[in-house]
């Protein structure tokens, strides 16, 4: 989720920890009251800071999960994605995309466009 639907979607981002934490994962970080904030990076030459939404871990493995949520700005979100995808592939980690529904169509389109259809989602 870009950062401008942060307060939109704070509800989903809790139903999403509360899915996480009933699932086994550990150790983790997110965006929201009561979480540690999760490592940013910064895009060089721009202003531009990449935060995962949500970094947990489930035996010894790191996961980066995006929520994936209509959005304004599908450019900025799709090169979001591309970059925690290959961050998740150099560190032997795993990235995940969550998603409710009404935004099935919206996250199947933006994952097409950008060739990362073997990604399996994650529904609440």
């Amino acid at each position: 989720m870009v950062y401008t639907d942060k307060e939109k979607y704070s509800e989903i981002l809790s139903t999403s920890l509360t899915y996480l934490e009933n699932s086994g994962f550990e150790n983790i970080k997110a965006d929201a009251e009561g979480y540690e904030t999760p490592k940013s990076y910064h895009k060089k030459g721009s202003d531009i800071d990449v935060t995962p939404d949500i970094v947990a871990e489930k035996e010894g493995r790191k996961h980066y999960f995006e929520l994936s949520l209509k959005s304004d700005e599908p450019r900025l979100l799709k090169s979001k994605w591309l970059f925690l995808n290959t961050l998740s592939t150099m560190t032997s980690s795993r990235f995940k995309i969550i998603t409710t529904r009404g935004h099935y169509k919206f996250t199947n389109e933006m994952l097409e466009d950008i060739n990362l259809t073997d990604k399996k989602l994650i529904k609440i």
